[in-house]
């Protein structure tokens, strides 16, 4: 078995929260105003950091400060967590990773206090060794989260992949010297994400064939 641990990302990679970070970042837009928009713009203009995209879509931080609409959003999303699902098929494909003795975890740019919740309210928690999640609520610190958590596992670095939805995944693991590969049914679109280089899929069950081929 070539992999021993995979790290996956939380947001748009697991949990299928698309739809809600669109009306949460349209509550901000209408209430300001602006113009809201479309999950396919959505998927062509999210990146991060958060708020070189929020001032992409018009949200002028000399008026406000960016925390002032980035609590907002964190304040709808929380409100309506509740309604997010998994993706299709997460739970088995967890299930099976797990019982073929390769080790998990989750690396998130959501605030560590919040990612336990969110896990825990999709009974997902026994599947992850390691919940990683940054110290902020405005989704900055992933990259330097990473760099001290691959300190911390007991694995060499050609034995680990990380699974996300980003470019930001991508530059993540590139910074941990790991491999990626990256799912497109998650925050951005898969034109984007194959502009990486990286491997992109499109179904959660590709992930156990790259886990379980043989090298």
């Amino acid at each position: 078995m070539k992999y021993k641990h995979i790290i996956w990302d939380w947001n748009g990679t697991l949990l299928d929260d698309r739809w809600l970070c669109v009306d949460g970042i349209n509550n901000g837009l209408m209430k300001r105003g602006l113009t809201p928009i479309t999950e396919e713009t959505y998927r062509n203009v999210f990146t991060f950091p958060v708020k070189n995209y929020y001032e992409n879509l018009g949200f002028d931080f000399k008026k406000e400060p960016f925390e002032v609409a980035g609590d907002e959003f964190v304040n709808f999303y929380g409100q309506n967590f509740y309604r997010a699902k998994l993706h299709k098929s997460v739970r088995s494909v967890l299930d099976k990773i797990k019982h073929q003795n390769i080790t998990q975890s989750i690396l998130s740019a959501g605030k560590h206090e919040f990612l336990l919740g969110w896990v825990e309210d999709h009974k997902l928690t026994d599947y992850f060794t390691w919940i990683k999640g940054i110290d902020n609520q405005y989704a900055t610190g992933k990259l330097d989260l990473g760099l001290s958590f691959i300190d911390e596992l007991p694995y060499q670095n050609n034995e680990i992949i990380m699974v996300g939805d980003t470019m930001h995944d991508s530059e993540v693991a590139d910074a941990m010297k790991i491999e990626c590969v990256l799912v497109d049914h998650g925050h951005i679109s898969r034109d984007r994400l194959q502009k990486t280089g990286r491997k992109v899929i499109s179904n959660m069950g590709q992930v156990l064939d790259i886990l379980t081929r043989k090298v």
